[in-house]
């Protein structure tokens, strides 16, 4: 909405035009004055006008057929209009002022007060319909949103009962060939699926708790003050088995020289876990990933890249939203429900630090990085 209202003043006189601007000057009005018919129709094309003041009587295009062609224009057919006239006020001269679409006269000399209050009317009315437009078009933006959000979420459902439905199949053929041995089965074979299937249903529900727990403002950090060299191991380990299955190389740089930060350990390993395990995902057998730490001023930062599947331009400002999954056409999907990224974004800025996608492409692969503010030395 606009700080200030506009009114048209429209006289051939300058005396009059002076008059009147003085008479309705205030800090939110702005007043437009225009000398002639056309040169009120110029100004007309470029704003948006809460009243105009008219001067019936005016050489060449006089008032009443300046309202006529202002009402006829879909632009500026909603502009209230006051006839000022110095002449007689005739039933039939009103009648056509009225027909040309006035809302009323004022005859000349003007009583200043009676002036300020007719136009107050019109202020006061251009600035609810001003808020009314605004309210609308929030809701409409928030009905946008909802609807969005509503689609989201039936999407969501969609991928989790999939993600639920094939480990439960699995654990249930499991149990199935257990219970009824047959020869030559592999007993441990079916031990490490059932496993291996228990862990994924394991990490799906506690990623949508975390989710849960953050967005209601309930996890609490339990930071220490540790060195990442020591933190390492642990987080590598969790994504260790996505690592192996595809046969990944994995490249590990860390400096020298130590870098302490005040973190909860248990969540630095998740955000590293998940981030590392995500590149195995989707990265191809046989791939390659590298992770470096580095000390830059006051924070650390740790950069993760891959030479996988990369993602598409247009989805990457999507990657750190809940439940939206990269796919680039090539065939390579995550297994999860595309909440990963997303966690480990809120988890990076609990810490006070940020995490971005650097670099990524089609066929290319991805780059990102992680920044953590470093443990003040007491």
């Amino acid at each position: 909405m606009t700080d200030t209202v506009k009114f048209l003043l429209v006289d051939d006189l300058e005396e009059n035009l002076l008059a009147l601007e003085a008479l309705l000057a205030r800090e939110d009005l702005e007043l437009h004055k225009a000398h002639s018919g056309e040169e009120a129709l110029e100004l007309m094309l470029g704003n948006e006008y809460a009243l105009a003041l008219l001067d019936v009587q005016m050489p060449g295009m006089d008032g009443f057929e300046l309202a006529e062609i202002m009402r006829a224009n879909e632009r500026s057919r909603h502009i209230p209009i006051i006839f000022l006239t110095a002449g007689s006020g005739d039933a039939a001269r009103k009648f056509r002022g009225y027909e040309a679409g006035a809302v009323d006269f004022i005859q000349k000399p003007m009583e200043a007060d009676i002036l300020r209050s007719k136009s107050s009317v019109f202020f006061d009315m251009f600035i609810q319909r001003q808020q009314i437009i605004l309210q609308r078009d929030e809701l409409a933006n928030l009905t946008k949103a909802l609807q969005a959000a509503d689609q989201q979420k039936n999407r969501f459902l969609g991928v989790l009962a999939h993600e639920l439905r094939n480990p439960l199949a699995v654990l249930a053929a499991g149990l199935n060939f257990l219970e009824r041995p047959r020869e030559g089965l592999d007993r441990e074979t079916v031990h490490k699926s059932i496993r291996q299937h228990l862990g994924h249903m394991t990490r799906l529900v506690d990623d949508l708790l975390d989710i849960n727990r953050i967005e209601h403002g309930k996890i609490s950090l339990r930071k220490e003050k540790l060195f990442l060299g020591d933190l390492m191991p642990q987080a590598l380990e969790i994504a260790g088995p996505s690592i192996e299955a595809g046969g990944h190389e994995l490249l590990v740089d860390l400096p020298e020289d130590p870098i302490m930060l005040d973190v909860d350990p248990a969540r630095f390993i998740q955000i590293v876990g998940n981030i590392v395990g995500n590149a195995a995902r989707y990265t191809p057998n046989g791939g390659r990933i590298a992770v470096t730490a580095a000390k830059f001023n006051d924070r650390a930062t740790l950069t993760v890249s891959d030479n996988g599947v990369g993602i598409p331009t247009e989805q990457q400002t999507l990657i750190f939203e809940m439940f939206e999954q990269s796919d680039n056409g090539l065939g390579i999907v995550s297994d999860g429900l595309g909440i990963g990224l997303a966690l480990v974004k809120q988890l990076v800025e609990l810490h006070g630090g940020e995490i971005r996608l650097v670099k990524s492409a089609p066929g290319e692969g991805s780059t990102f990085e992680v920044w953590l503010p470093l443990a003040q030395l007491e």
